[in-house]
């Protein structure tokens, strides 16, 4: 005898299982009871009621007393009515399968004590709940099959009590009736709920796909041997044509399932798929990884990290996610149909392109060939021989006009003419692998019955029908046979060994690809994990050897996806997914989980490959976010789609910026009200979640002249600050990489019904943590406030935080620090201050509280009147008509006017980058137009702090300015090696000191 092993708690829990399981039964029986042999029935049927519903009042009624400190009042009232509601349903629903539950629960107590009792057999019989679902029917007629005890208990009780009874019949019929409908009731709500289908039109679905078609081709065109069949980050059209020849883990994760897509679409061939990604892997095992991880960023060329050598999380998780979604596609080759109509469909999806670009007197040129290319797509191909048939016509047409068509080497016409002639001829180098299918249009009538003449649909089964006509080939040759019929018996078997042998190499390229694709698949996340708090860090310095202080704590970002990876590959714990953030706020009454920068990019980026499902949080959040994008510049007339994109501005190289842009009342971030910056890829994700609010978007786009070669430009600028005076937007004339493989992914997630989500259930690491993304959205809960709202927005008080100065004389100087660790600057409310870059002192400054006039500071003269004044108070000490200085948490404001002039300066450090920015908004308050010249000044020494700055004239021999973009009075300064071993330092201006109003000024 050994002692009980499970304690007396969990003991009492199993007994209070089996008690719990006895309540209907008890519940049922005190019902008939109370309505066949007790008086009153209509005391014991309301004590019954009062037995299943006074528990659930109970908690009802203690959910609404006790608010929750951190949830408003008005939230927490309509909470509390939409559970009571939801309790009164259960109870209900309760009461109506009352019967029913108490007698599959008898059954199951007979069952098992007959098994365990008597009989000793069957005690472990289960049926999988897969097994289950795929077993039992739907269908109100099996509704009450399996629920007969119901309206039958309900009728016969009806007949006893209208004969022995007839007083207590108005008491039990209301609840009699309830159980006759309970089959129907289960029946009805048990249906699934209907998922809103969006069907797009004809015109629609070309529309899409002529996008779908163009996105693809920037991966054409610049994913070649050039860049070590990588793809370059991005092409810049204007205002200088440039290709990034660089690239980073997610813009090669997205180009590998773009290629996989592009088969999908009938783009490309399954042969050219292996071939691409062949070519790209094998890349990819050549350049330098730590731990498993690609670096951040490579020279496409060199094959060389760029420095510094950093790892990023979630570029990582991005890439890994996508190999082991890609290995799923390669493994899924010899299963799918070889050839088939959406070869057909590719083509008339690049001919359709290839038409929008021709001149309208050379569209008749592709009548005969656009009539041969649907027959194509219409055709019911049963055979290899058809499938030759209709590419050999099409082959023949389009050559007869191919040198016909635009001969400009330069124009669009041209590339999409090579494409499409490309295209063909893939297709007849894919239709070799049918070969012996096609030597048997001209069989010796002797072997007509010995060879059939269909091709199998699946390479598995190609590769075994084809060793069978082998085996049967060689039967037959030792059979006498005419010379005829031997030499057409050994040329078939010589195509037939050239086939099997295409068809086992490719079967091999695809196994071998996807255990590379795994292999690679395979990082060590410890050192990019905080055990602590569960969360991954940014990303991790190689060099320095250091991880990043910040980390992604957020659901409603890219992060999800690298942390799903993790838990799925048994890496992380499921702690890591629990410990994102879930920050709820309510946009139009639906809650939606709050993400940093309120982008497109963050919400939708981990749904190109991730399933969604119905009622959840992330569902829920998927389709607030689009309805909220959509809505937030409804007011503005212009299209919608927010997200990180380029934007009008670039850089000394030419190089448009890149920024993340979001929805004010989405985003945690601030100031993201202060632009408005529409991203086209962004309306491309929407389709996923809303296709006809994205197709009518996108169209507008189109309309308005919004896209190019490779499909829509990367971002509209409508930023007034950033725009020439008189024009309304500006065209980011550029294409992202990474942008362009989301919007394809986009476009087959619509358009080809979801084939990355169908990969990504089909990877076993991924299915065995799918109930992650199954989160309902909470009951109750606290729900944030907007952080960001644009008509409170307002920098120069915000809040107890701020601090604001109406006059630059105080009795001692307000200073403000702005720092990111490693850059300084002091401001003081008169306008003062000095910038310091480590322990290097950039701008000249004293300590003396009496001498303010040090910093950097920008000069306003009227040509007309030959005043001048300064936009702070320092250095010109002009009296303002109106001055303030608002100091908040991370930037200066100053405000001032002088001689009808207004000014608003801006002043912060950038956390990411050593740099201050220092931004002026000016405006004429006058009637009368006026002419002004603005001039910045800083005095620059770029040297230690402790150095004597008395010391003026030895210090300014060592500090030169040279001219690196007169054309805008751009000037680089550099400090050269006082003494040996000292480093040099560079920092850059627009204007050297002294040059427009000389050193006297001060």
């Amino acid at each position: 005898m050994q002692k009980n092993p499970i304690s007396a708690l969990s003991r009492w829990k199993i007994f209070d299982n089996l008690r719990r399981s006895l309540v209907p039964v008890a519940l049922t029986l005190f019902l008939l009871i109370g309505w066949i042999a007790l008086p009153s029935s209509f005391f014991w049927t309301i004590m019954v009621s009062v037995i299943i519903i006074l528990p659930i009042v109970i908690t009802s009624v203690w959910d609404t007393i006790n608010k929750p400190k951190d949830v408003i009042l008005s939230h927490h009232i309509k909470n509390s009515i939409r559970n009571i509601a939801h309790i009164s349903q259960k109870t209900l629903f309760d009461l109506i399968c009352l019967p029913y539950e108490a007698f599959s629960n008898v059954r199951a107590i007979a069952r098992t004590l007959w098994r365990t009792i008597i009989t000793h057999k069957n005690l472990l019989e289960w049926n999988p709940s897969e097994k289950e679902e795929k077993t039992v029917k739907i269908n109100l007629f099996a509704s009450y099959s399996s629920m007969w005890i119901e309206p039958f208990l309900a009728f016969t009780v009806f007949l006893f009590l209208a004969i022995y009874s007839p007083l207590t019949l108005p008491v039990a019929t209301p609840i009699l009736l309830l159980w006759l409908i309970a089959p129907f009731t289960t029946w009805w709500l048990s249906k699934p709920l209907a998922k809103k289908v969006s069907l797009l039109t004809h015109t629609q679905h070309v529309f899409l796909r002529k996008l779908a078609r163009k996105t693809f081709s920037y991966f054409e065109e610049f994913v070649t041997a050039e860049d070590n069949w990588l793809p370059p980050d991005n092409f810049q059209e204007q205002p200088v044509e440039l290709l990034a020849h660089r690239t980073s883990p997610t813009n090669i994760g997205l180009s590998l399932l773009a290629n996989l897509s592009a088969c999908e679409f009938g783009y490309i061939t399954t042969s050219q798929l292996i071939e691409r990604t062949t070519e790209t892997i094998r890349t990819m095992k050549k350049m330098e990884q730590h731990k498993g991880h690609f670096y951040n960023w490579y020279d496409t060329q060199s094959l060389d990290p760029l420095l510094p050598k950093y790892i990023s999380t979630v570029d990582s998780g991005n890439l890994a996610g996508h190999l082991l979604i890609l290995k799923q596609g390669l493994l899924a080759i010899p299963h799918q149909k070889t050839g088939g109509l959406k070869l057909f469909e590719g083509l008339r999806d690049t001919l359709h392109v290839l038409v929008d670009t021709l001149e309208e007197k050379d569209h008749a040129l592709l009548n005969q060939f656009d009539i041969d290319l649907e027959a194509a797509c219409g055709a019911d191909l049963t055979s290899p021989l058809e499938t030759k048939f209709h590419i050999e016509n099409l082959t023949k047409s389009f050559q007869s006009v191919f040198g016909k068509l635009n001969n400009d080497s330069a124009s669009e016409t041209y590339w999409w003419k090579q494409t499409l002639n490309t295209q063909l001829a893939h297709l007849n180098e894919d239709f070799k692998l049918f070969a012996p299918w096609d030597l048997l249009s001209t069989v010796p009538a002797r072997f007509t019955n010995h060879f059939s003449h269909s091709a199998h649909a699946t390479l598995i089964e190609f590769i075994k029908a084809a060793k069978e006509l082998k085996v049967e080939v060689n039967r037959q040759q030792q059979e006498r046979n005419s010379d005829k019929e031997g030499e057409w018996l050994e040329l078939f078997k010589t195509s037939l060994a050239e086939s099997i042998r295409l068809a086992e190499d490719r079967m091999d390229s695809v196994e071998n690809l996807a255990q590379q694709c795994n292999s690679l698949s395979e990082m060590e996340w410890d050192f990019l994990y905080d055990k602590s708090s569960n969360l991954f860090t940014i990303g991790y310095n190689v060099q320095e050897h250091q991880k990043d202080a910040s980390f992604y704590d957020l659901l409603a970002s890219e992060a999800r996806f690298v942390v799903f990876i993790g838990i799925a590959q048994g890496k992380l714990p499921e702690e890591s997914w629990f410990a994102l953030g879930r920050l709820l706020t309510r946009v139009e009454g639906e809650p939606i989980l709050l993400s940093w920068s309120g982008s497109m990019f963050e919400y939708l980026m981990p749904l190109l490959v991730m399933p969604t499902y119905e009622n959840t949080l992330l569902d829920q959040t998927y389709k607030s976010a689009v309805n909220c994008q959509i809505n937030c510049v409804k007011q503005k007339g212009v299209p919608w789609g927010i997200s990180e994109s380029g934007f009008n501005m670039i850089n000394a190289n030419a190089q448009f910026q890149y920024r993340a842009f979001g929805v004010p009342g989405l985003g945690l971030k601030r100031g993201l009200e202060e632009d408005s910056v529409i991203a086209p890829y962004a309306s491309v994700l929407a389709l996923m979640v809303d296709p006809q609010e994205a197709y009518e978007n996108l169209q507008l786009l189109s309309e308005k002249g919004f896209e190019g070669q490779y499909g829509f430009y990367e971002a509209i600028d409508y930023t007034p600050s950033r725009l020439p005076r008189g024009q309304k937007s500006a065209i980011v004339y550029s294409f992202m990489s990474h942008h362009q493989g989301m919007s394809l992914l986009a476009f087959a997630y619509l358009l080809l019904d979801k084939p990355m989500q169908k990969l990504f259930e089909s990877e076993p690491q991924f299915r065995s943590a799918l109930l992650l993304l199954q989160e309902r959205v909470p009951k109750a809960t606290a729900f944030y406030a907007h952080t960001t709202d644009i008509a409170e927005i307002n920098y120069e008080e915000g809040g107890a935080e701020a601090r604001v100065f109406n006059t630059p004389n105080t009795t001692l100087p307000a200073v403000q620090l702005l720092s990111n660790g490693r850059y300084h600057v002091m401001v003081t409310n008169a306008g003062g201050g000095y910038s310091n870059w480590k322990n290097l002192a950039v701008s000249r400054w004293r300590e003396d509280g009496t001498c303010d006039d040090w910093g950097t500071f920008c000069y306003i003269r009227d040509l007309k009147s030959g005043k001048y004044w300064s936009n702070t108070h320092q250095p010109t000490l002009q009296k303002s008509d109106k001055y303030e200085a608002a100091f908040s948490q991370s930037r200066v404001d100053f405000r001032s006017t002088n001689n009808e002039i207004e000014t608003h300066t801006e002043i912060v450090v950038s956390p990411e980058d050593d740099i201050e920015m220092r931004r002026i908004r000016i405006k004429n308050g006058a009637s009368i137009r006026k002419t002004i010249e603005v001039t910045s000044y800083s005095e620059v020494v770029l040297t230690s702090r402790s150095f004597r700055f008395d010391a003026t004239r030895i210090q300014q021999s060592f500090c030169t300015n040279r001219d690196t973009r007169a054309s805008t009075c751009n000037y680089l300064y550099t400090q050269t090696a006082i003494s040996p071993g000292e480093a040099t330092v560079d920092v850059s201006s627009d204007d050297p000191a002294g040059k427009s109003f000389g050193r006297n000024i001060l």
